[in-house]
């Protein structure tokens, strides 16, 4: 019973249920930008688009959003256990940890109050009003662009995050929290500049998010990065 009557045990169901979410979310959000978005751009995909953004998509959003949700609660919940348990902020597990959780965070942000609300009120709603007879919801083609941007850096954040949030406990030897402040300004600063890409950045910036191997060799040239700042710096 020590699993439900110790804090260890809870650390674990947590974990487990972290582990359950975040396979839903990455698992959907793979879907959408591997699968359905090449689908859609081409010619049976661009037949099927309008049933399937009004039958298939509400449903995939929920597990993608629900998803994105109960990751995001249950890793902060673990941080602050693992927070009141003993471990600083200063410790290199935390660093490390943090660093996947700031991206995780900027992804949950994405789903919820840039991709979401795009696909609710202009995508699917659009698509519901066109095949009822009526018009197209005015700005959907910029609302959508901007909700694939996001999803695209989504996918692109998600390869470093991964990186991190194992790194934590399965390669100590980088990263060990002696010069965050350092860190954080270098290491925190470029993964902002990433989150606002989509929204602020140039043609030029944004070009790697065109594509399905562009969005990967940025993620993996991301984590590099990152990786070289936390082993330069720390």
């Amino acid at each position: 019973m020590d699993i439900i009557t110790t804090q260890a045990g809870w650390e674990f169901l947590l974990r487990w249920l972290h582990f359950l979410a975040g396979i839903t979310w990455i698992g959907v959000l793979y879907y959408f930008n591997f699968i359905q978005t090449p689908f859609f751009g081409s010619e049976l995909g661009g037949q099927a688009k309008s049933a399937m953004t009004r039958g298939l998509v509400p449903n995939a959003l929920w597990w993608f959003r629900w998803g994105a949700m109960f990751t995001f609660l249950s890793g902060w919940t673990i941080v602050v256990l693992k927070l009141h348990s003993g471990i600083g902020l200063g410790d290199g597990y935390m660093t490390r940890i943090l660093t996947g959780g700031l991206m995780g965070t900027f992804m949950w942000y994405n789903v919820w109050f840039v991709i979401w609300p795009a696909q609710r009120d202009y995508a699917i709603k659009s698509a519901e009003q066109v095949a009822a007879g009526g018009q197209p919801v005015p700005g959907t083609p910029e609302k959508g662009a901007l909700a694939g941007r996001a999803s695209r850096t989504n996918t692109l954040l998600s390869i470093p995050m991964l990186f991190f949030m194992g790194s934590a406990s399965h390669l100590q030897t980088f990263n060990n929290g002696s010069n965050d402040l350092l860190y954080w300004i270098v290491g925190g600063g470029i993964i902002v500049l990433f989150e606002l890409n989509p929204f602020v950045g140039t043609a030029a910036t944004q070009k790697p998010l065109g594509s399905v191997t562009g969005t990967i060799h940025a993620g993996l040239g991301l984590a590099l990065v990152l990786y070289i700042v936390g082993a330069v710096i720390n």
